[in-house]
């Protein structure tokens, strides 16, 4: 007849700490040697004013809707030596580029339909390699956080 009573041996095999790894001093010689490489993100001359995580949108004329563009860090930069400043802004892991434009004077930034977080305007962008004039929307996180940022990266004089 089998009993009903449970098997305690395995239980006490299963239970034991698993035994440290022995150092045996082996080193593994890698396949391929990978030679540091530098990169250029063509910021290395600019400043930025502004860098706060986004979801940005573009307006499709053709479907009359909102398209995410991309979701990650936009920034303002402004270039040390000419003073121009442009909105560039990658998506989050990809790094691959939605939006770069110059923020010219002419340009308008609205506030989007009563959205306090979300902001409107044109601009002729570059991001897909032609220059296109666009209409953007950009949300963010809280209103708290741009102008965190904002008082941490503007100089006092302003």
């Amino acid at each position: 007849m089998a009993s009903k009573e449970p098997d305690h041996e395995h239980r006490e095999d299963e239970d034991a700490a698993p035994a440290e790894e022995e150092d045996t001093g082996a080193q593994i010689a890698p396949i391929i040697k990978l030679e540091e490489v530098a990169v250029s993100t063509g910021e290395e001359n600019e400043d930025p004013m502004l860098d706060l995580k986004s979801k940005l949108y573009r307006f499709d004329k053709e479907g009359n809707q909102w398209k995410e563009r991309g979701a990650g860090t936009v920034k303002l930069l402004k270039h040390k030596e000419t003073g121009k400043v442009r909105l560039v802004m990658r998506q989050s892991k990809t790094l691959k580029i939605c939006a770069n434009h110059l923020v010219l004077p002419t340009m308008t930034v609205q506030e989007h339909a009563g959205n306090d977080k979300s902001c409107l305007w044109h601009a002729s962008d570059y991001a897909d390699g032609e220059l296109k004039d666009e209409l953007f929307c950009i949300r963010f996180a809280s209103v708290e956080s741009i102008l965190q940022n904002l008082h941490a990266n503007v100089p006092r004089s302003c």
